[in-house]
């Protein structure tokens, strides 16, 4: 439990900052997802063992590292070139390889950094306030996974889904919604009265549609990658951050809940722009 907590409150500050400084040093951003995308890329490479097979795993790796820095529609353009360099060493090494492995990886290599690129397409949406959104995608899921926990160690009696992850309860599942609902309220009163001192309106329903929608969403992409745990006979993708396991297992739900976030934010703005 200290693990877990020490180590959320330092990805927290790390989000934090990249918030603060995003004037600044704006590729701060990419270059964080890059680093996400990367990891969580590595730690599924080697889940399915394929860490040895160089002409898989490099340029998977690379593609995960280029996409955050890609625009559309040149991100396009690169999973373009990725899909020809991976089929091509699947041709070349077909002895070596399967074509369920290579489509394993391609599906999640399209789908991890795409996923998780949308958090810069966020902050492109609003230039001016677009740190704030990319803080509510990112908080959407993780305050539904700590409110869910809590609620869940203090009151779960009823499993969720007992054959993909025992833990989880229907308790749990009640409590991460209350209080992702709550935070997103909050943040919202927070950016417009205390930041903005009531200069810049917020949308609070957009807001209250984050926090409803988001903690479902968050639990999906939370079971989903379990079920690529359990398949892989693994408890956790990795030890990177104590307490919490791998990037993966920490960004699971950012995957899901970020693109659902810019979605609904594209037709429904959080602040004026």
């Amino acid at each position: 439990m200290k693990q877990r907590v020490i180590s959320g409150a330092v990805l927290t500050a790390f989000l934090a900052a990249i918030v603060v400084f995003d004037r600044i040093f704006p590729l701060a951003l990419n270059i964080a997802v890059g680093l996400v995308s990367v990891a969580a890329v590595e730690e599924l490479a080697k889940a399915l063992d394929l860490q040895r097979k160089w002409f898989l795993y490099l340029p998977s790796l690379a593609a995960a590292a280029a996409a955050p820095f890609c625009e559309s529609p040149y991100q396009f353009m690169m999973y373009c070139v990725y899909t020809l360099v991976l089929f091509s060493a699947m041709i070349v090494y077909h002895h070596e390889t399967t074509f369920k492995e290579v489509g394993v990886l391609y599906s999640m290599v399209v789908l991890i950094p795409c996923a998780l690129s949308t958090l810069v397409s966020l902050r492109e949406l609003n230039r001016g306030h677009g740190m704030f959104y990319v803080l509510i995608a990112v908080l959407a899921a993780w305050v539904a996974d700590v409110g869910a926990f809590f609620a869940g160690t203090l009151f779960g009696k009823h499993k969720l889904c007992p054959e993909i992850s025992p833990k989880k309860t229907v308790e749990g599942a009640l409590g991460g919604l209350v209080a992702n609902v709550a935070v997103m309220l909050l943040c919202g009163l927070w950016f417009s009265a205390v930041f903005y001192q009531g200069q810049v309106a917020v949308n609070y329903l957009a807001l209250f549609l984050i926090g409803f929608l988001g903690a479902p969403i968050s639990i999906l992409g939370d079971l989903s990658f379990s079920l690529i745990k359990r398949s892989c006979h693994i408890k956790d993708f990795g030890q990177v951050i104590p307490g919490h396991g791998g990037m993966l297992d920490r960004f699971d739900s950012v995957i899901f809940t970020a693109p659902f976030v810019y979605i609904l934010v594209s037709f429904l703005p959080l602040a004026p722009v």
